[in-house]
C-alpha cells in the first residue's frame, strides 16, 4: 500500500472510531415471563354452565390470552346448530388463540375395534377444533386410567401415540400426551417422556400439570429433563398440604399461589430451560363453580402473575 493510500485509509477508520464512540442505548431485556402465554382452561368455570360463546366472552373479559375448551362443550354447541365460523371471528375478535383443547378419545386401549373407534372420535375433533383455530388438544390414557383396565405397556403405548400422532398430522391438530396423576398408566413424569421419546415422531409432545406431578409422585425437578419445545401448553394450578397427595383428588386443587406448590421457582427453572409456551389454568374446585364466572376467571389470571417470576 503506497503512503498516501495508508494516510487515507487510516483517517476514514479514526472517523469511523469517533462515531463509534456515541453512546448507545440497550434495549432493556424483557422480563423472564414475557412470552409466556396465560389461557383459561374451561373446567375452571365448569360449574356456572355456560355456553362455548359465553366462555369465549368471560375468557376475553378477563384478560387471558388464550382459552382451552373442552371438546364435549365444542360438540353440544355445533349439535344445537351452533356454526363454528361464528366461533372462530369471535375468538378472533377477542385477540384470544385456542392453544389447546379437551378431548377424551380411546386412542390408547388395547381392544383394537375401540381404539380404532377411538382415533376416528380424535379425528373428528381435531377437525372441529381446527374450524375454530385450534391448534393442539390433549391425549390423556383415557381407558387405561382404571385400577381394573388392561394397561399395555410403554412401548406399545409408543406406538399408538404415534398413530395418534399421525391422524393429527393430517388433521393439522397436535394431540399432546397428558399426565394423569391418578392413573396407573403415564402418571408419572418419566412414562410421558419415554412414550414421547419412544414414538419417534416430529410432532410429539408433552402436556404436563402442577397438581398431576404432585399426585403422580414424581419430584419437579425431573422437568428439566424435558426439552422445554416439547410442552406448548402447561396446566397450572396449586394443591394444599391436606389432605395427603395419596387421598387429594381434582377438586381439591386452588388457585396458584393458595396452595403449597413451589410454583414461582419451578416455573423460572422452566424459563431458564427455553420454556415459552402456554400456562392454562385448570381448576375443577366446586367451590369457584358457585361464584360469578368473570370474577373466578379474574382472580385465577392474577394469581397466576403473581407467581410468575420477575
Amino acid at each position: 500500500m503506497k503512503r498516501r493510500d495508508f494516510i487515507a485509509t487510516a483517517a476514514a477508520v479514526g472517523s469511523l472510531s469517533t462515531l463509534s464512540t456515541a453512546p448507545v442505548t440497550a434495549a432493556a431485556p424483557s422480563p423472564p415471563a414475557a412470552k409466556i402465554r396465560l389461557g383459561l382452561n374451561t373446567s375452571t368455570i365448569r360449574g356456572q354452565k355456560l355456553s362455548v360463546p359465553e366462555q369465549i366472552r368471560v375468557t376475553a373479559a378477563a384478560g387471558y390470552d388464550a382459552i382451552e375448551p373442552w371438546m364435549r362443550d365444542l360438540n353440544k354447541f355445533v349439535g344445537a346448530g351452533g356454526k363454528t365460523s361464528d366461533l372462530r371471528k369471535q375468538l378472533e375478535d377477542a385477540g384470544l388463540t385456542v392453544e389447546s383443547a379437551i378431548g377424551f378419545a380411546r386412542w390408547i386401549v388395547d381392544d383394537e375395534q375401540q381404539r380404532v373407534a377411538g382415533l376416528e372420535e380424535a379425528a373428528r375433533d381435531m377437525r372441529l377444533l381446527a374450524e375454530i383455530g385450534g391448534k393442539r388438544i390433549a391425549a390423556p390414557p383415557i381407558g387405561a386410567h382404571g385400577r381394573d383396565d388392561n394397561r399395555p405397556d410403554l412401548a406399545t403405548i409408543a406406538t399408538r401415540y404415534r398413530a395418534l400422532l399421525e391422524v393429527g398430522a393430517k388433521e393439522g391438530v397436535v394431540p399432546q400426551l397428558e399426565l394423569w396423576g391418578f392413573s396407573p398408566t403415564l402418571s408419572r413424569l418419566g412414562e410421558l417422556a419415554y412414550v414421547a421419546t419412544e414414538a419417534a415422531h416430529p410432532d410429539a409432545c408433552v402436556l404436563p400439570d402442577f397438581y398431576h406431578i404432585y399426585k403422580g409422585g414424581s419430584d419437579l425437578a425431573g422437568l428439566k429433563m424435558i426439552e422445554a419445545s416439547k410442552m406448548h401448553v402447561f396446566h397450572i394450578n396449586d394443591y394444599p398440604s391436606d389432605p395427603l397427595r395419596e387421598s387429594i383428588a381434582d377438586k381439591d386443587r386452588v388457585y396458584p399461589g393458595d396452595g403449597v406448590c413451589p410454583l414461582t421457582e419451578t416455573i423460572a427453572m422452566l424459563i431458564d430451560n427455553g420454556f415459552a409456551g402456554c400456562f392454562s389454568l385448570e381448576l375443577f374446585n366446586p367451590g369457584y363453580w358457585q361464584q360469578d364466572a368473570l370474577q373466578v376467571a379474574r382472580t385465577g389470571l392474577e394469581k397466576i402473575r403473581d407467581v410468575l417470576p420477575t
